[in-house]
């Protein structure tokens, strides 16, 4: 079992940054393959950016060049960097764990956290 718990969002204005923490329990975090996720107001929920237990990462394309993924094994910790941000970027962001290998499908991964909001003004 694993539980997740994202932090950072807030609200921010175009152009700027934020990083998002997703604090994850239990001993196994290395072998597990981390996701972040978002979902804006009336839109379904949607990939972002994931890494393997090996630290291969995948993008969204519409996030590719702005957003970095990365994970610190130590810390039981994911983080995504969010630069150059877009008031199209505005969702709840959540943290997502399956067992190893990448995913960027909703049904790909077992675990969710709470989300975090991430609004960004124009």
């Amino acid at each position: 079992q694993v539980q997740l718990v994202e932090s950072g969002g807030g609200l921010v204005q175009a152009g700027d940054s934020l990083r998002l923490s997703c604090a994850a329990s239990g001993r196994a975090f290395s072998t597990y393959a981390m996701g972040w996720f978002r979902q804006a107001p009336g839109k379904e929920r949607g990939f972002v950016a994931g890494i393997s237990w090996s630290g291969n990462t995948h993008y969204a394309d519409s996030v590719k060049g702005r957003f970095t993924i990365s994970r610190d094994n130590a810390k039981n910790t994911v983080y995504l960097q969010m630069n150059s941000l877009k008031p199209e970027d505005t969702a709840i962001y959540y943290c997502a764990a399956r067992p190893y290998g990448l995913g960027s499908l909703l049904h790909d991964y077992d675990y969710w956290g709470q989300g975090t909001q991430v609004t960004v003004s124009s």
